[in-house]
C-alpha cells in the first residue's frame, strides 16, 4: 500500500488543481457567456454537481477495489482530458453557441463539457484517500477530516495561485497544459508507489 504522504500530497495538488481548473473554465466561457453571475452560477453548480458524483463513484469503488491504481487511474485521466481542452474548447463552445445560444441549457452545455468529467474524477480521491489511509474504524473521524481539509487547504490555495499568479503569467491555455501535465505526473508517481507496494506507515 501506498504512504499516507503520497496520498495526502495527491489530495493537496488535486484539490490546488481542481479549484484552477475551475477558475480557468471561466476564462473559457467568457467570450462566449460573458462573465456575469449567471455564468458563475452555472460554472459553480456544474463543479458541485462533478464532485457530489465523483464522490458517490470514488466511494462505491473504493469498496470493491481497495487498491491506490484508483487514485493513479483517475488523476491520469482527469490529465489526458485536460489536455485536449486548448486545441477544442473553442470550436466546441463556439458550436453550443450556434446550436443552444447563450441562455441557460447553453452555457449548462459549455460548463458540463470543460468541467463534468475532469472535475469529477478529481472528486473520487478524497473518498478513496479516506479508505486507503484508514486503518481502524476508532480513527475514521480524524483520517476523514485530515483528507478533506488537506483537499480544501489546497483548493483555497489554487484558487488564488491561479487567479493572481498562473492567469497573468501563462494564460489560460498554458495554464491548462501546465495542469494537465501536473496531473499525468502525479497519476505516474502513484502507479510507481503502487508498484513499490510499500506497507502504509
Amino acid at each position: 500500500m501506498t504512504r499516507p504522504f503520497v496520498i495526502y500530497f495527491t489530495v493537496f495538488v488535486a484539490g490546488a488543481i481542481l479549484m484552477g481548473f475551475e477558475m480557468l473554465g471561466s476564462r473559457y466561457l467568457y467570450p462566449h457567456f460573458g462573465g456575469s453571475i449567471n455564468t458563475w452560477a452555472v460554472l459553480i453548480s456544474t463543479v458541485l454537481y462533478a464532485l457530489t458524483t465523483g464522490y458517490f463513484i470514488g466511494g462505491f469503488l473504493i469498496d470493491r477495489f481497495p487498491s491506490v491504481g484508483l487514485m493513479s487511474a483517475a488523476v491520469g485521466l482527469a490529465g489526458l482530458y485536460m489536455a485536449a481542452i486548448p486545441a477544442l474548447a473553442e470550436a466546441s463552445l463556439a458550436g453550443i453557441v450556434a446550436k443552444l445560444g447563450v441562455g441557460l441549457s447553453g452555457m449548462m452545455t459549455a460548463s458540463a463539457l470543460l468541467l463534468l468529467v475532469p472535475v469529477a474524477l478529481l472528486g473520487t480521491l478524497t473518498p478513496v484517500a479516506v479508505r486507503l489511509v484508514l486503518q481502524d474504524a476508532a480513527g475514521s473521524g480524524r483520517v476523514a477530516g485530515l483528507v478533506y481539509g488537506i483537499s480544501t487547504v489546497g483548493s483555497v490555495f489554487g484558487t488564488l495561485f491561479t487567479t493572481f499568479q498562473l492567469i497573468p503569467t501563462f494564460g489560460s491555455r498554458q495554464n491548462t497544459y501546465i495542469f494537465a501535465a501536473c496531473l499525468i505526473g502525479l497519476g505516474l508517481l502513484l502507479r510507481a508507489s503502487l508498484r513499490r507496494r510499500s506497507p502504509v506507515s
